[in-house]
């Protein structure tokens, strides 16, 4: 990439300029750490950021696809998970500080699945006090990107804004 204007916008762009040599998954990835860091502050979408491991993972995939290991669609892309998914030795919160500092001694399928698949997790986003109705007090709630004085729904909220915001490729929510 030539510069942050070559970053592809949506999944399927990002899988096409991957496959065609036109980026790295490094590179992708560093793109989007780096508009989190410009514009998350004021979006509030993520609650844990994983950059090294993002990296590592992202490197890892550079590697496989220069190697003709192809993994499928998910392969060297950027994604994030929601705030209650279990991510092994990370916190995983749901939107509580009860349990800010619990981490899970093991990954949930569904992200074992997504590593498995060769995809690149960035990290975590908000979401409402244990997947219901309103935003902990005490937590920075997901702002809008598009329109601030408009909500961004409630329990998934901070994968929405992430990815209306491009600060992931996808991301996975929930319906409680």
């Amino acid at each position: 990439m030539k510069s942050i204007a070559d970053v592809p916008d949506f999944l399927l762009d990002a899988h096409a300029a991957l496959r065609s040599g036109r980026c790295s998954s490094v590179e992708l990835t560093t793109a989007l750490l780096d508009a989190i860091d410009r514009l998350d502050g004021r979006l509030h979408s993520y609650s844990a950021l994983f950059r090294d491991r993002a990296l590592s993972e992202a490197s890892a995939a550079d590697i496989s696809l220069r190697r003709g290991e192809d993994k499928g669609m998910l392969h060297g892309i950027p994604l994030a998970i929601k705030d209650l998914i279990w991510s092994k030795g990370e916190p995983t919160t749901f939107g509580t500080t009860l349990l800010a500092n619990w981490c899970p001694k093991e990954d949930a399928t569904v992200l074992r699945r997504l590593r498995d698949a060769g995809a690149v997790i960035l990290g975590k986003h908000r979401l409402t006090e244990g997947a219901t109705v309103s935003h902990h007090p005490h937590l920075p709630t997901p702002i809008n990107p598009w329109n601030k004085d408009r909500t961004v729904g409630a329990s998934s909220s901070g994968s929405g804004v992430a990815t209306a915001a491009g600060l992931c490729y996808g991301a996975l929510g929930s319906d409680t």
